[in-house]
């Protein structure tokens, strides 16, 4: 069976953004570590953050979704991106302090969408998500 991950390019500091995402999700750790090349998991799923120089950045065409069981844990993803250098979007997501997008969402955003007309509608005016509004 192959292996597939996602290799993240940094701008030298691809070491100092594993740590950053290690702090902020449970069951995260730094695998493996040289100059070049800084390897990562959150729970089962690994990564790869590699030191690539200032060529690339990232922008929204690859994001990474959280679906989350609360508020609470809503709270806990959007505040660690966006209060530490990031910036808030529409409808769930934000981009933390290295530019990479998120969408932090409900487990059940589908259906509870579904319950209401009006569920689209106040989404859309919705940064951070919160239950109560639906």
């Amino acid at each position: 069976m192959q292996t597939i991950y996602p290799c993240l390019w940094f701008d030298g500091v691809a070491k100092e953004a594993a740590t950053y995402y290690c702090n902020i999700f449970p069951q995260a750790k730094i695998t493996s570590q040289n100059s070049m090349v800084t390897m990562w998991s959150i729970g089962d799923h690994q990564f790869m953050g590699l030191n690539g120089g200032n060529h690339f950045k990232f922008n929204e065409a690859v994001s990474f979704v959280i679906t989350c069981k609360d508020q609470a844990e809503i709270d806990h993803y959007w505040n660690h991106f966006v209060n530490d250098g990031g910036s808030e979007g529409r409808c769930g997501w934000c981009k933390d302090k290295y530019g990479l997008s998120w969408q932090v969402i409900l487990t059940n955003l589908g259906s509870l969408m579904s319950q209401s007309s009006n569920s689209s509608e106040a989404l859309m005016k919705m940064n951070k998500i919160i239950i109560s509004a639906f």
